[in-house]
């Protein structure tokens, strides 16, 4: 198992306001949620991101800004190993029509780079769905920043967003 990574201070005061990860623990805070914020290397796959953190693939949770057909979005939490079914998401969210935004506008739909995406602090406050798998355990998520992950209760994150916990995901 490899080495935990170290935790840094993920107050405000660690960050300018600005910064992805500044407005990730703010946010968090806000809400009443406890995360903590690693630094972590780069990864070229899954498999080594979680052995980097310490961690399963399957608790490395990808958060994805899909678009709606009315030009908004949602944020489909999902499980690393697992994509989308978007029949089940589509069913879940009852639209006919969904899709993945390219990288700028997600961007622009939450201030964050993709890989670095999360709830937490996004510009715009947009509905969560849960993967049915990621209750009742720790996951790791992006943290608003390259270079940084955040580790969260996924009851907690779900609770704090008011998230819909449905299965939409399929293994890959």
């Amino acid at each position: 198992m490899a080495e935990s990574p170290e935790s840094v201070d993920n107050s405000p005061a660690d960050a300018p306001v600005d910064t992805g990860r500044a407005r990730v623990a703010a946010d968090a805070g806000a809400r009443g949620v406890d995360i903590r914020i690693v630094e972590r290397p780069a990864a070229r796959s899954l498999e080594e991101a979680a052995g980097l953190l310490g961690i399963q693939p399957s608790d490395i949770v990808k958060t994805l800004v899909v678009k709606r057909s009315d030009d908004t979005f949602v944020f489909a939490l999902v499980p690393g190993g697992r994509k989308i079914a978007w029949a089940k998401l589509r069913g879940v969210l009852q639209v006919n029509k969904l899709q993945l935004p390219d990288a700028s506008v997600a961007l622009a739909a939450t201030g964050y780079e993709r890989g670095t995406i999360t709830p937490f602090g996004s510009t715009t406050a947009w509905p969560v769905v849960a993967d049915a798998t990621i209750p009742g355990r720790t996951v790791s998520m992006g943290a608003g920043e390259h270079g940084y992950s955040l580790f969260v209760e996924a009851d907690d994150l779900i609770r704090a967003f008011g998230a819909t916990v449905a299965d939409i995901t399929d293994p890959e």
